[in-house]
């Protein structure tokens, strides 16, 4: 059964001091299923303090997303940045076994250095997949930019490379490499058995238009959501969906009702 999470991102940032304490209020006033957890690197230092939170929060969190600096560093690949990845990818699936999380989002290549040298990357997977199966996680990879190639590229070979892999398959990502399309193809719609949770946001740009990378909701965009949710049911997708689109203005005011309507556009689509 499909589920319609919000992410914690979607209402938590920078503008309102990244305040974990603000998901009481959306707990109260989000009409969706669940939340998915977005990890940030100021958080380290508060693990004790989230835990503590989280502990009484109510809402379940199926997905936790992985801090993105662990992406970053297994694509800079410079001395001892393996290793720090894997100390954090691991302190990320702790917190994320803690919050009752079944599946793991992660950036495999991130950041300035991206998909420069893919074959690491991809070489790097099933080290992370061994920790996440550890602790009982179904680790997916996300089809986040790319600075040299494209996402779709590197799904293929993932999936070539590791049959079982899992997909979080990005609206907005693809369409800023303009391959929503490509998702229909004969040829590659047997990677659809390993997409097992979309984000679902707009995008109002062109081709790696770096200028409107946003975080949009359905509508505010060009994404053809009509023909992506038809070939969704026509797939009979069971797994879940995240809205990741920004929902706080400069202040840090959360718009509630803006995200409550994409809650509900979804809900129509897959009715």
């Amino acid at each position: 059964m499909n589920r319609i999470l919000c992410s914690t991102g979607a209402v938590i940032g920078r503008p309102n001091g990244r305040d974990i304490t603000l998901l009481n209020k959306c707990q109260e006033q989000l009409e969706c299923d669940g939340y998915e957890f977005l990890m940030y690197d100021t958080w380290y230092e508060e693990l004790d303090n989230i835990r503590n939170f989280m502990s009484g929060f109510k809402a379940p969190i199926p997905v936790f997303h992985v801090e993105k600096t662990v992406g970053d560093l297994i694509s800079r690949n410079r001395e001892g940045d393996s290793e720090k990845a894997i100390e954090l990818f691991m302190i990320n699936c702790s917190l994320a076994k803690d919050l009752g999380a079944q599946k793991l989002v992660l950036h495999l290549w991130s950041g300035l250095d991206s998909d420069k040298d893919m074959p690491h990357n991809i070489e790097f997977y099933k080290y992370l997949r061994e920790i996440s199966d550890s602790y009982s996680l179904s680790l997916m990879i996300e089809n986040v930019v790319c600075n040299n190639s494209d996402p779709m590229s590197h799904l293929i070979t993932l999936a070539e490379t590791y049959p079982d892999i899992q997909f979080t398959f990005d609206t907005k990502m693809a369409a800023f490499h303009n391959q929503i399309d490509l998702l229909y193809k004969e040829e590659n719609r047997y990677l659809f058995a390993n997409i097992r949770h979309m984000h679902i946001n707009d995008y109002c740009g062109g081709y790696k238009d770096w200028k409107n990378l946003n975080t949009l909701h359905i509508g505010d965009g060009h994404i053809d959501f009509d023909e992506l949710f038809g070939f969704l049911n026509q797939m009979h997708y069971q797994g879940d969906f995240t809205v990741e689109a920004t929902s706080f203005d400069q202040n840090g005011i959360i718009d509630f009702e803006a995200l409550n309507k994409s809650f509900g556009k979804i809900r129509e689509y897959i009715a």
